[in-house]
């Protein structure tokens, strides 16, 4: 694996805390544009079954929209979509883009849903992200750093500062022990 494909992976109880964690990145330099947040736990009176958009913005409602609004108005990309063995899922981010790929590629295989197919497309392990899924269907928020193995470490540090329930590296900086929080 090369020095650009690392990935810390951070597991928030709240979206208050997720956001948290996304304001103390983009303060501290870090490309948002490498920065993906997935949460679930939203509601909406509308029937919607997808929508993703890689470019500018999407439109947000339910009872989150302030924080996915702010949200969308840092990242690159956003997405709803419903997700068999997870639900509605909202993803802002690069993470969208791999989404839409393995997606259109089927690369969910092994019990895993299309966005644990995104996840192990940039190479975070089946058992984490199974781990993922379930804190997902637990109603927690994600918060994805991608980089270099230098920018992956400071974004672990400042998801672990920002109250993160776990925060891992996946890729150049795995073989580290993972910071709990």
């Amino acid at each position: 694996m090369n020095d650009t494909n690392c990935s810390a992976v951070g597991v928030f109880r709240s979206h208050q805390d997720a956001e948290i964690a996304v304001k103390e990145l983009q303060k501290s330099g870090y490309d948002m544009k490498k920065l993906s947040v997935v949460g679930k736990d939203y509601h909406t009176e509308e029937n919607v079954i997808g929508y993703y958009n890689t470019g500018e913005r999407m439109a947000t409602w339910g009872k989150f929209g302030l924080f996915w609004g702010s949200i969308w108005g840092l990242l690159f990309g956003s997405a709803f979509l419903m997700i068999p063995g997870l639900g509605p899922v909202m993803i802002g981010g690069p993470l969208v883009s791999w989404l839409v790929g393995a997606i259109e590629t089927a690369v969910v295989t092994g019990g895993i849903t299309a966005l644990g197919g995104a996840l192990a497309s940039i190479g975070i392990p089946k058992d984490s992200v199974l781990r993922y899924e379930t804190a997902l269907k637990a109603n927690k928020f994600l918060v994805v750093a991608h980089g270099t193995s230098q920018e992956v470490e400071k974004a672990r540090s400042i998801l672990t500062q920002s109250k993160a329930e776990e925060a891992m590296v996946h890729g150049e900086l795995a073989a580290q022990q993972p910071l709990m929080a």
